[in-house]
């Protein structure tokens, strides 16, 4: 069994920062993928950032060079580093973890950016 805890979602002004975290804990395994989607209200889940146990990074169009996403693999955390917020980055976001074939999700956490 699998859990994944958010944490660090909240309000910030436009042009702020937050920093969201996320920590997987039970059976997973070493080779693993996490990342962040988010949700915005009648949007679609979409895909914010990845990064492999490898290191290997991938961002959505919409968050490079703005957000930076970083990985704990001893501790099987990851982390988002999100600068330079916009009125369209509100969103609940969700952390993901592909182990072992096996899509886990955590209860999202909300992000509201206020212009």
């Amino acid at each position: 069994q699998v859990q994944l805890v958010e944490s660090g979602g909240g309000l910030v002004q436009a042009g702020g920062s937050l920093r969201l975290s996320c920590a997987a804990s039970g059976n997973v395994f070493s080779f693993n993928i996490m990342g962040w989607y988010r949700q915005a209200p009648g949007k679609q889940r979409e895909s914010v950032a990845s990064i492999s146990s490898g290191g290997i990074t991938d961002y959505a169009n919409s968050v490079k060079d703005r957000f930076t996403i970083s990985k704990d693999n001893a501790n099987n955390t990851v982390s988002l580093q999100m600068n330079s917020l916009k009125p369209e980055d509100t969103a609940v976001y969700y952390c993901r973890l592909v182990s072992a074939g096996i899509i886990y999700w955590g209860k999202g956490t909300l992000v509201t950016v206020s212009s």
